[in-house]
């Protein structure tokens, strides 16, 4: 897991709402990720976590707010001081440089470890095939996977199969990292092999974005925890500001439930 050299990936949330029907899953919600930090997002079922995470990269639409990562905002273009909405296809291209781990994998069961990795590099033709086998090699080794290359993804354990979906999001080396509940889908005896590549990739220089119940997790690797009630943030800090001296009696009633 190369290091980036001039961090980027600086995230900027402005005014994001999302509603669902007559439920409001993001309420006007303003948020800065500078580049290179770990942010972790901490909240009950339902307060609009996931939902947040799923519009930075635009696999959620908002009602109405903007994201930008660095420059861009996403899902637009800028033309003349005026924003005009992309065609999906430009929007798929702006989602190459946001890598998404998903809490259930999302893996090819058809294919093997190493064509899950492969296949978005060569299909966007980012790399050619034999570069992007060196890669996926390089990154099934930090990941602890060099054993499973050819192994098919169904046949592999939970954990192994998220740290090969964590290989599979690196191999197009996004600036950008975005985790959705990554533990939440494996036995317990499994979560500590996918929290120590997320503890490595933390020191990467790469902005992640991690939406967790683990909350010793997020005191050994957050810059910045952000716990949400309800489609709001109610607190934002530093990890120690949050997790140990929270203000806000929402967060510190989930805290006293979880620890």
């Amino acid at each position: 897991m190369s290091a980036t050299v001039n961090p980027q990936g600086k995230i900027s949330i402005t005014g994001i709402s999302k509603t669902y029907g007559h439920f409001h899953a993001l309420k006007n919600i303003d948020l800065e990720i500078p580049p290179g930090s770990v942010t972790v997002i901490l909240g009950p079922s339902g307060s609009g976590k996931s939902t947040l995470l799923r519009t930075i990269n635009r696999l959620e639409k908002p009602d109405a707010g903007f994201i930008r990562i660095d420059e861009d905002y996403i899902g637009y273009r800028q033309k003349n001081g005026k924003l005009y909405e992309l065609k999906e296809k430009d929007i798929l291209k702006q989602r190459l440089n946001v890598g998404y781990v998903f809490q259930n994998f999302n893996l090819f069961p058809h294919l093997t470890v190493l064509d899950n990795i492969i296949e978005a590099p060569v299909v966007h033709k980012r790399l050619t095939r034999p570069q992007a086998i060196a890669r996926a090699e390089q990154l099934l080794k930090s990941v602890g996977l060099q054993h499973k290359t050819h192994a098919w993804s169904r046949h592999l354990s939970g954990g192994q199969q998220q740290r090969v979906a964590i290989a599979r999001a690196l191999a197009l080396d996004p600036g950008v990292m975005l985790f959705d509940e990554p533990t939440s889908a494996l036995d317990p005896e499994l979560v500590g092999e996918v929290l120590e590549v997320i503890a490595q990739l933390a020191k990467s220089g790469r902005t992640l974005v991690i939406v967790t119940h683990e909350i010793g997790f997020a005191r050994q690797v957050a810059d910045q925890v952000v716990f949400m009630v309800d489609g709001e943030i109610v607190e934002q800090g530093s990890s120690d500001q949050v997790l140990n001296h929270p203000r806000h009696a929402r967060t510190q009633n989930f805290l006293s439930s979880v620890l």
